[in-house]
């Protein structure tokens, strides 16, 4: 789904992107994004920062109260600010305009393989902690035997976190591991990132058990995998 106003953009990626195969429902208008996207049910929205009626920041709140639909947004070159506070918000990655049709159509296709990502052979395809069980095969989180709906990247980070229990993160490298994209920026999105995760993950977000804070480094998984 392509959420954007500019007639002619909006011609050039339903062409770009109907022709690499996907089916495409094209939106100019904010506030008609999310009833279209609830009737569409698309695999990946594609989403304009500046549209009337609504702008893509509220938008991206809306839809991930919600859902963990995988969102790439679209920010001029110079708005370095609109980059970092969509991340924040929980979008996926973002692109720059103008930007080139390789590159959108690379980016896309990366971020709908990691939501299908199949683990590597010599990888442990499900790691199990006291009350959390998280399974790389079908991307599926449990809490207390009850499934969550993480995104795309509060799975890859606790995946992460998961596969090396011994090794304290930075919020740099965190994100240079989860954004694998051009992405150079505040650290601030992992912040960001590690506390939605805890939302939806631990006991009590006061005293974290899953996810600990190694003051002045970063973060690690506070609990041997079983």
């Amino acid at each position: 789904m392509v959420a954007e106003d500019d007639p002619s953009i909006q011609q050039f990626l339903y062409i770009l992107l109907t022709r690499e195969g996907y089916s495409v429902k094209v939106v100019g208008q904010g506030t008609e994004v999310i009833n279209e996207w609830r009737n569409f049910k698309p695999n990946l929205l594609l989403l304009d920062i500046m549209m009337p009626g609504m702008d893509g920041f509220e938008v991206c709140r809306i839809i991930r109260r919600e859902s963990n639909l995988p969102i790439i947004i679209l920010t001029a070159k110079e708005d370095n600010e609109d980059k970092i506070s969509g991340l924040i918000l929980g979008c996926d990655d973002y692109i720059t305009k103008p930007f080139d049709s390789t590159e959108l159509v690379l980016r896309i296709k990366a971020v709908l393989r990691r939501v299908k990502e199949v683990p590597r052979k010599n990888e442990k395809n499900i790691v199990k902690l006291p009350g959390l069980m998280i399974n790389n095969d079908n991307r599926m989180t449990e809490v207390q035997g009850k499934e969550i709906d993480l995104t795309p990247k509060e799975f890859s980070l606790l995946w992460l976190l998961c596969n090396r229990p011994d090794q304290v993160f930075t919020r740099e490298q965190l994100l240079n591991q989860i954004w694998d994209s051009d992405y150079y920026g505040s650290a601030s999105v992992v912040t960001s990132l590690v506390k939605r995760l805890r939302e939806k993950i631990e006991p009590d977000i006061s005293n974290p058990y899953y996810i600990k804070t190694v003051h002045g480094v970063g973060y690690k998984l506070g609990v041997r995998p079983d």
